[in-house]
């Protein structure tokens, strides 16, 4: 079991890896869908909140089949589903075709998500260590790969090659290590989740905000920094992907490191330095006078957001009296409603004053955070 477990570790490695790959090759590919299609960044925001609406719709019923299924047969059907969306929506001759695809996209992804992130917890059982930090390392690290090289990658194959390449790898990867992602028991109650759903706890509230206000950024930068410094700052396509690509990076590495840090300092220190830190990075890149400045404001931006929600949704899970999944569950829900929401009414807000303004304002929702840090004390409770 234990060798087992062992390559499971590596198997849900591969699941995250997936996701923030398929993530991070569509951020360059937006700029590319506006000028294709000859669209401005307010209808470009009405289709990628389709995206959001699939995925947060989507995710209500997806702790309800893991629970009855098992999170190793639902990541499979939902990454199965998942790896085709990215090559149809691109592919399609018109933005209105690529809806529906844009909506499965955001549905299967979430659920996807949501099934990893199980499946992830059911290694930790079966090894009884810490892996969720470097877990979300690996989505990050994917979205670095797929972002950095997905521009480079369009110009070389076309937009319709770069999208067939990474649904291959993908479905490729997904083969190779499908056998060794670990199997979890089906839980006897499948309404647990739901009945578990919204707690009347105000805290686990805020600490949703908190999560929301420190995802924003992200979502942010993966669908409008790559637009932001094309337009703005007239960098070409491969520095776009870079935009994106390096923020990813930054927030892997960083991750990479997050239990450690967070043993180290304290949740409470880590969170409000973190806070800090990605705010100042926004700045930076919001107010750069070059592409090369906000490339690098965006990846010190992506150095500290790295672990701000881990930290919240450990806070959430560790709260005194409620069940770890009671807790993550409302948390989850409200932050990732702002990372899959907030970047259309951002393409909206940019239309009018300009992404420089936008990103200057997100930069305060960080500080915010900061601010309120303490609230998040509940994570001390772990030690990784």
């Amino acid at each position: 079991m234990q060798e087992n477990a062992a390559m499971g570790r590596w198997a849900v490695a591969a699941l995250f890896l997936i996701n923030g790959f398929n993530m991070g090759a569509w951020a360059p590919q937006i700029p590319k869908m506006m000028e294709r299609h000859g669209i401005d960044s307010g209808l470009m925001g009405v289709l990628i909140v389709m995206i959001g609406l699939g995925a947060v719709s989507a995710m209500i019923f997806a702790g309800k089949l893991i629970a009855a299924h098992g999170s190793r047969r639902m990541v499979l059907v939902f990454a199965c589903c998942f790896i085709p969306m990215f090559p149809l929506m691109i592919l399609m001759p018109s933005p209105w075709l690529a809806v529906p695809f844009l909506i499965g996209f955001g549905a299967f992804g979430g659920c996807m998500d949501v099934a990893m992130n199980a499946n992830a917890v059911s290694v930790e059982q079966k090894l009884g260590r810490a892996i969720m930090s470097s877990s979300h390392g690996f989505w990050s690290l994917g979205g670095f790969i797929g972002g950095a090289f997905g521009g480079k990658a369009i110009e070389t194959l076309g937009y319709g090659g770069q999208a067939l390449a990474v649904a291959a790898l993908c479905a490729l990867t997904l083969l190779v290590m499908a056998r060794y992602i670990v199997t979890d028991p089906p839980h006897e109650a499948a309404e647990k989740p739901k009945a578990r759903m919204f707690p009347p706890v105000p805290v686990l509230y805020l600490l949703g905000a908190m999560a929301l206000f420190s995802m924003v950024p992200e979502g942010a930068v993966l669908d409008w920094a790559a637009v932001y410094v094309q337009r703005e700052l007239g960098a070409n396509l491969t520095e776009a992907g870079l935009a994106f690509g390096l923020f990813s990076g930054a927030m892997a590495v960083v991750r990479f490191m997050g239990d450690a840090v967070r043993n180290r300092f304290g949740a409470v220190t880590t969170l409000r330095a973190s806070g800090i830190i990605g705010g100042v990075g926004l700045v930076i890149g919001a107010l750069a006078p070059s592409t090369e400045v906000a490339i690098a404001g965006f990846a010190f931006a992506g150095i500290g957001v790295a672990n701000m929600v881990p930290i919240m949704f450990s806070a959430a899970g560790n709260y005194p009296g409620l069940p770890p999944g009671s807790g993550i569950a409302t948390t989850t829900m409200i932050g990732y409603a702002g990372y899959l929401l907030a970047p259309s009414v951002i393409g909206f807000v940019a239309q009018y004053v300009g992404f420089r303004y936008t990103y200057a304002t997100v930069a305060i929702l960080l500080l915010v955070v900061a601010s309120l840090a303490g609230r998040a004390k509940a994570a001390d409770g772990v030690k990784g």
